[in-house]
């Protein structure tokens, strides 16, 4: 099997969108891999692995899911046949039983971490100062106001809801640890990789590398698709 035969499908997680892919997206062509963000609506975690589903419905031949920060919970709760592999990008991922919440604060949280307040709709926003000082401190000018104006909020029962068996008790994974991250815990990450018994990267990035340093993560997910291709 060629890695010309395999998909990569992105998931961003939240406060995002499907753009936030984009670097990683051009390169990934590069490399003969095709890629398509799937888009969540971030209202529920059972909402989003249900979109998650219908977008991999769509394709055939092998799958790497990749997902972003809360997303990785999210490509954990799908048991979509074509996903062969699971990248885990600066993400989350909650064992069976556990919800994105209780991973997210099990650490320390840094000095620099937003206070995260649902308003009266129960949607959680990232403050807009946030975005330079916490969510995507590598970033570029332009880059951050990107950011902040494509920003979707995520709902109180995406990180409230406990999730079933995660698919990377089934399917070989990998995990990009954001060594500077500002919102997820290094340690809580180099946690949860170490209990998925992933194959881990260690990188000197912030907490979005898909646009920080879309190359780092580039690299892991076409090991991911060798790796599958192999076999």
């Amino acid at each position: 099997m060629a890695t010309d035969t395999v998909s990569a499908v992105l998931v961003h997680g939240a406060w995002a969108d499907g753009s936030s892919w984009s670097k990683v997206i051009e390169r990934l062509e590069v490399h003969g891999i095709r890629a398509i963000a799937a888009s969540l609506p971030l209202t529920s975690l059972r909402d989003d692995a249900a979109a998650l589903d219908r977008a991999l419905e769509r394709i055939d031949g092998p799958v790497v899911l990749a997902g972003h920060a809360y997303a990785g919970a999210v490509i954990g709760s799908t048991r979509a046949e074509n996903v062969k592999a699971l990248v885990y990008v600066a993400a989350l991922a909650p064992d069976e039983g556990e919800t994105v919440g209780e991973v997210f604060y099990r650490g320390e949280t840094h000095p620099l971490a937003p206070k995260l307040v649902p308003d009266r709709h129960e949607l959680i926003w990232l403050p807009d100062e946030a975005f330079a000082s916490a969510f995507a401190q590598h970033a570029a000018p332009r880059e951050l106001t990107v950011l902040g104006a494509v920003q979707r909020p995520i709902s109180v029962s995406c990180i409230s809801e406990a999730v079933g068996r995660p698919l990377w008790k089934d399917r070989p994974s990998w995990f990009l640890i954001a060594e500077q991250d500002r919102m997820i815990s290094r340690d809580t990450q180099h946690f949860m990789a170490q209990r998925m018994n992933a194959r881990v990267h260690s990188y000197p990035v912030d907490h979005t590398p898909i646009v920080t340093d879309p190359d780092a993560v580039t690299r892991v997910i076409v090991e991911a698709a060798h790796a599958i291709s192999a076999h």
